[in-house]
This record gives C-alpha cells, structure tokens and sequence, in this order.
C-alpha cells in the first residue's frame, strides 16, 4: 500500500524556519520524482518545489528561492524540504507529491501557519 506521510508543520512566528518531512512507503522512493506542493486556503494547489530521481532540483516559486531547499534520503524513503525565513504569505497547507510516469501519489497535507 503506497503511503506518503507529512509532518513538520504547524505555527511559526514571521522570520522561523520548518522542517517538513514525508515518510513513505508501498513504492521505492529513488525512482520517482518528488515534489511539494501548497495550497493556500481558497486557491489551487501550486507546485513549490521538485526534486528528481536524479537528485536535481528545482524551484517553482520565485519568492521561495533562497529560502525552501529541498532534499531527499532514498534510504530512508523520505524526503524534506527546510523552510527559512517563513512570511505569513507562506501560510498554507503543504502536500508531498510522487510522479514516475502514470504513477501519481499524494500525501495527505500538513498545515504550516507563519503569524505573530
């Protein structure tokens, strides 16, 4: 059974930092490329960062850069994504994300809320 897990989240103060992490299972992590995503109550959900099977990554947000880095540990089939510097603007809930062709899998979201 494919699981994809998230967890880290949860209130910071303006200027903090999170760790996410997603644990996963039912599928060989290395294989796939691995992304997270957010979604921002009342919008869509928006691509924040990927990281392929190759170990490349990329940033989709420009007001992230610099600041979100993702990484991932194929060993422990899990994946990160560190988060310095969180704006309100970043208050959101944060989704983990597997593609390898056809294959798609999501995780169940974790709530990161950045306020004073």
């Amino acid at each position: 059974q494919v699981q994809l897990v998230e967890s880290g989240g949860g209130l910071v103060q303006p200027g903090g930092s999170l760790r996410l992490s997603c644990a996963t299972s039912g599928f060989t992590v290395g294989l796939f490329a691995m992304s997270w995503y957010r979604q921002v109550r009342g919008k869509g959900r928006e691509l924040v960062v990927r990281v392929s099977s190759a170990g490349e990554s990329t940033i989709f947000v420009d007001s992230m850069k610099e600041r979100f880095t993702i990484s991932r540990d194929n060993g422990k089939e899990a994946i990160y994504l560190q988060m310095t510097n969180l704006q309100p603007t970043d208050t959101a809930v944060y989704y983990c994300h597997a593609r390898r062709g056809a294959l798609d899998y999501w995780g169940q979201g974790t709530q990161v809320t950045v306020s004073s």
